[in-house]
């Protein structure tokens, strides 16, 4: 093996120019996917992580068939008490969760007095809503506080800027309760929320007794339970295993009373980061084209330039299956070369790129700091399907050179 790497490179040196030109090719390829991988997946995961630690939480359990209703917020489909201390239950005893809070959902209207609209609210447990969405506080506006007492109101920026809402001002909120007799409360103002989706969000919170209040519950009845875990790359086998344990508890009809859902089918983002994923196979692809019609070509023209030595070495007694090796072991070296050259390159302008702290915007999420990271795992896929396309584009040229018969070889001019 180590007479045929040495072999191999003697006869890459003696064509510099071709090798250097190959090498060169292949390892702008690997640059490119690593800084498209690095930069995109990035952006990916500061998205996921805006979506999911500053509203979502990683995943949701709702009362069976909420979720296809959500839009009105149906508080006649919340979870029942008893539903809901089952699952917390079952939540407190796993240890892959870091925090869960239980939220009450629905629709009301706002108004200051002057003017009147409606609101969608929260209604929470601001201890617990932290620790799981511990991103929330961030999109406090104009020195809001970061913690939310009873009988105050964090309101959304649309609503602050229409209707010239201020922190300390009192507002009241109307709602309409399951048995649909009216209520309202009074609140005062204490944050202005940035929406995390854009400009349209119409998202308060309150505190979850106040909602209880509002919405005149003889006993808590829950929306949702938004759980946060303690490693994110477990979210589809934690909901698998959540969902197991939930299984079992059926209703009086036998019917399940609870489902789980990640932030992926919650949030339209997911579609963006689907997009993504796909554009990083796409440019994977074209790695895979790059590399294999470079190498394939210069292993072409090395046959053809060098038929008479492989007919040479064929006549002292080389064996077929040696002289294919040769050929392969050209094109290995050519795709290690280039992957070398382009794993290192490629986290130099990645550290680069890190050093200039580019920022950016997500909804009205700004100042965010692009931090382009690259995975080793990534980096070591990438690396294997150079050198096994390389491999691949070598074997039809070391096939042709391993076929050829002595004497006409030897002829050739």
């Amino acid at each position: 093996m180590g007479n045929l790497f040495k072999i191999a490179f003697r006869n890459l040196l003696r064509y510099k120019r071709r090798t250097l030109l190959t090498a060169s090719l292949v390892t702008i390829g690997v640059v490119f996917v690593l800084l498209f991988i690095s930069i995109s997946g990035s952006f990916k995961n500061m998205m996921i992580g805006q979506m999911t630690d500053s509203m979502l939480g990683h995943l949701q359990v709702h009362r069976k068939g909420y979720l296809v209703s959500i839009d009105s917020l149906p508080i006649n489909m919340n979870l029942k008490v008893q539903a809901y201390k089952k699952l917390e239950g079952i939540l407190k005893q796993e240890a892959e969760v870091e925090a869960f809070s239980p939220r009450i959902k629905f629709g009301g209207m706002f108004s200051t007095f002057v003017e009147t609209t409606n609101i969608r609210l929260n209604g929470i447990y601001p201890d617990r809503e932290l620790k799981t969405v511990p991103l929330l506080p961030s999109r406090l506006m104009n020195g809001g506080n970061k913690t939310l007492e009873k009988g105050e109101i964090w309101v959304p920026d649309l609503m602050s800027k229409s209707m010239g809402v201020k922190i300390g001002d009192t507002v009241v909120i109307i709602a309409t309760n399951k048995d649909g007799s009216v209520n309202g409360k009074q609140f005062r103002v204490s944050g202005v929320l940035e929406s995390a989706t854009g400009p349209g969000g119409r998202d308060g919170y309150i505190h979850i007794e106040d909602a209880i209040e509002v919405l005149r519950m003889e006993e808590m009845e829950v929306s949702e339970v938004a759980i946060r875990l303690k490693d994110f790359s477990r979210l589809h086998s934690f909901k698998d295993k959540l969902e197991g344990l939930l299984s079992g508890e059926l209703n009086k009809q036998g019917m399940p009373i609870y489902e789980v859902h990640t932030w992926e089918t919650l949030s339209p983002f997911y579609n963006i980061a689907r997009m993504i994923d796909m554009m990083a196979l796409f440019i994977k692809l074209m790695l895979v084209a790059i590399v294999l019609v470079s190498i394939m070509n210069v292993m072409i023209m090395a046959v053809y330039e060098r038929v008479r030595e492989i007919g040479t070495i064929a006549a002292i007694g080389t064996l077929p299956g040696k002289i294919l090796s040769m050929f392969i072991m050209e094109g290995f070296s050519l795709g290690l070369l280039g992957v070398i050259a382009g794993n290192v390159l490629g986290m130099i302008i990645i550290t680069i790129v890190n050093l200039s702290k580019i920022t950016f915007s997500f909804g009205r999420q700004t100042g965010l700091i692009l931090s382009a990271k690259v995975v080793p795992m990534d980096m070591v896929v990438i690396s294997l399907i150079v050198i096994l396309i390389s491999v691949i584009a070598s074997l039809q040229p070391a096939l042709k050179a391993s076929r050829m018969e002595p004497i006409k070889a030897l002829r050739h001019v």
